[in-house]
């Protein structure tokens, strides 16, 4: 049976956590609202006391989710230090983990086609979130010669898609897509030929 009873503070939050079960069983647009108010306990008019519509509850899923996914980034990079390359190869591990513990939150963020700039709030921790890669990517490219440097922003883009590609195709079950590697071991791996290539493995002075 679904709660009932919730108290005005706490409503806007239960519906959120409604839309992520949602969000997980039937994807973004796979359900409506009345869903979201049915499973919160309360009526669907009470949903718009706090949402003006499915997108703007979505956005909110997304906007928590970004907020706990910039807290992770930042805690692998920490965790990662003094190394440059620890706490860039930590915060790519990040992504993944993130994807697969909270992917109610992942869809929202990533396949809902809610963009990061509909509220200052979803951009400003969108921006959070990507801060903390580049700031680990400007580290380690400090071990780069200038002239070969690519851009942290360029850096940590590649890996942020290389991320997203084995958590979309490796991490998530996608139909048809199989690899007798885990997804640890493909990201692992791909990222170790990118920064191979940028003269950053086997080098004993990267620190």
């Amino acid at each position: 049976m679904p709660k009932r009873g919730y108290h005005h503070g706490n409503l806007r939050q239960a519906l959120v956590e409604a839309a992520l079960k949602l969000i997980e069983q039937k994807g973004p647009t796979g359900f409506t609202l009345s869903e979201a108010a049915k499973l919160a306990g309360v009526t669907p008019a009470a949903v718009y006391r706090h949402f003006e519509g499915r997108e703007d509850l979505i956005a909110e899923a997304a906007r928590q989710g970004y907020e706990i996914f910039a807290d992770l980034m930042q805690y692998a990079y920490d965790k990662g230090q003094p190394s440059a390359l620890a706490s860039f190869e930590a915060t790519g591990r990040a992504y993944l983990a993130f994807a697969r513990r909270y992917p109610g939150h992942y869809i929202a963020m990533f396949e809902s086609g809610i963009s990061v700039n509909r509220t200052p709030e979803l951009a400003a921790v969108a921006a959070r979130a990507r801060g903390v890669m580049e700031q680990a990517a400007a580290d380690l490219s400090q071990h780069i010669p200038p002239e070969k440097r690519p851009p942290a922003s360029m850096f940590s883009a590649h890996i942020w898609a290389m991320s997203h590609g084995v958590v979309e195709l490796y991490a998530r079950n996608s139909p048809g897509t199989q690899s007798p590697f885990s997804p640890e071991d493909l990201l692992e791996s791909g990222i170790g030929v990118y920064l191979r290539g940028l003269g950053l493995i086997d080098r004993d002075d990267v620190t």
